[in-house]
């Protein structure tokens, strides 16, 4: 079943790519059951995988020199994550991944989608979409941190990423909003908004 949901995942990244090349390569596929809080990337290891969250939810963080955190994004249900770049497979990785809610995740070596997928073109297209979603989420946060107070930032992402506000413990929003926990409950309540 988890399989059959990995190739249907693929499919929806890919959907004009060769279904026998997309079945290899979900072959390959290892399922990482995490609970709340587990690590799936530490600070210091290679990221050497192609992921794919079947459900759930993911965080991508930094530590400061004095292990303060800070949150650099977030990933849930359906959406593939990638060390998409040869700078991130070939050097250790600056950040944590892990889960801030059950997740689910199918890890392919990213050796063996890329073999697979290797001169397709559903394969360059999903590499490009990628690299644009990247710069287009630092574009706008660069511009929302630059232009915008804290009550501006949070209704950015109450209109951009509405899930986020519903499923992100407010602890983690915050830091990814540049502002205490204790600052956003108070421009929630400004805005007349209670946390569930």
């Amino acid at each position: 079943m988890s399989d059959h949901l990995l190739l249907e995942g693929l499919m929806a990244l890919m959907p004009d790519a060769p279904h026998p090349a997309l079945r290899r390569a979900a072959t390959g596929a290892r399922l990482r059951c995490l609970e709340k809080g587990d690590i799936l990337l530490r600070a210091g290891e290679r990221w050497s995988e192609f992921w794919w969250v079947e459900s759930g939810l993911l965080r991508l963080y930094y530590l400061d020199q004095n292990g303060v955190e800070a949150n650099k994004n977030f990933f849930s249900d359906g959406q593939p994550l990638w060390p998409i770049t040869s700078a991130l497979r070939e050097t250790d990785s600056s950040f944590f991944v892990a889960a801030l809610e059950p997740t689910r995740v199918h890890a392919i070596p990213y050796a063996t989608i890329d073999k697979e997928m290797a001169g397709e073109a559903a394969w360059t297209e999903l590499r490009m979409r990628a690299l644009q979603g990247l710069l287009d989420e630092k574009m706008w946060r660069e511009r929302i941190f630059l232009q915008s107070d804290a009550s501006q930032r949070y209704q950015q992402v109450l209109v951009n990423r509405p899930m986020w506000c519903e499923r992100i413990p407010l602890k983690h929003l915050a830091s990814w909003l540049g502002m205490t926990d204790v600052s956003l409950s108070r421009v929630r309540a400004s805005l007349g908004l209670i946390r569930r």
